[in-house]
């Protein structure tokens, strides 16, 4: 799989598992905007490589509820640049995973100051032109990599690079098939270099191949320094999700789930 095109734009996609609900089954408050905080730095570093801290955000307003078992997609981009500080325009849906029905669930802009430092260029560049999102391609996700998912080398766990591969896996199968799909394989899986400790990961996952009840996903982990912009593909995977209904037996794709 080739590098995956950066269109501006840069999305954090995650399940809502319990641990992050309320009483009520929606998603806490204070995770959403840790959400959109976390893509708020990512973009705003991958546009001016400089180290950045978050000092302000405008009023948050939270138009709908996002559900337990559902997919939250944080997108952000950077809309204005200044000498030293820029915005970062957030916006958090969430998507049921079988109908595919999607809302959005809030939207706020943050302002990222670039601490001076040896590290820090200014003035910050330009904005660029508006990103053109692409119709198809591979599902991109980014994330990155803080102390605890690291070892004594201060590099990424395999492990945690194996959750995050098969995450990606799990939502483009889902996405592709609308279906409720388990993990029923994986195949060779490749480590080609370590990736750092406060380095941004970027998952490319796309659909290899379709079967009756399965659906076989291609997955590349790529490793992004954010200072510098020097990427490299750090892992790649191939796994094998399976359609399966109430009783947890395969099922075709497509077909209702069984009763």
């Amino acid at each position: 799989m080739t590098d995956p095109v950066n269109n501006g734009v840069v999305r954090l996609i995650d399940m809502i598992f319990p641990g992050d609900t309320n009483h009520h089954g929606t998603l806490f408050g204070g995770v959403a905007l840790a959400h959109m905080d976390k893509v708020a730095f990512l973009a705003a570093s991958r546009h001016g490589r400089a180290p950045f801290v978050t000092a302000a955000s405008e009023r948050i307003d939270f138009a709908a509820p996002a559900l337990r078992g559902e997919l939250v997609e944080a997108a952000g981009r950077v809309v204005r640049v200044g000498t030293s500080a820029l915005d970062v325009e957030v916006e958090l849906t969430a998507e049921a995973l079988l109908s595919g029905e999607r809302r959005l669930c809030t939207r706020g802009r943050f302002t990222l100051v670039a601490t001076k430092g040896p590290d820090t260029r200014l003035p910050l560049p330009p904005l660029a032109p508006e990103p053109v999102e692409q119709e198809s391609g591979p599902l991109l996700m980014a994330d990155m990599v803080f102390p605890p998912q690291t070892n004594h080398y201060g590099t990424l766990f395999g492990g945690d690079a194996l959750r995050m591969l098969g995450k990606a896996a799990f939502i483009a199968a889902t996405r592709h098939a609308r279906a409720v799909m388990v993990m029923a394989a994986s195949d060779r899986i490749d480590f080609q270099s370590p990736v750092r400790e406060g380095e941004m990961v970027e998952l490319a996952a796309e659909i290899a191949m379709t079967g009756r009840s399965s659906v076989r996903v291609r997955v590349a982990l790529w490793a992004e320094d954010l200072l510098t912009g020097d990427r490299r593909r750090a892992a790649s995977a191939e796994f094998v999700m399976v359609a399966v209904g109430p009783d947890g037996r395969s099922q075709p794709i497509g077909q209702p789930p069984n009763r």
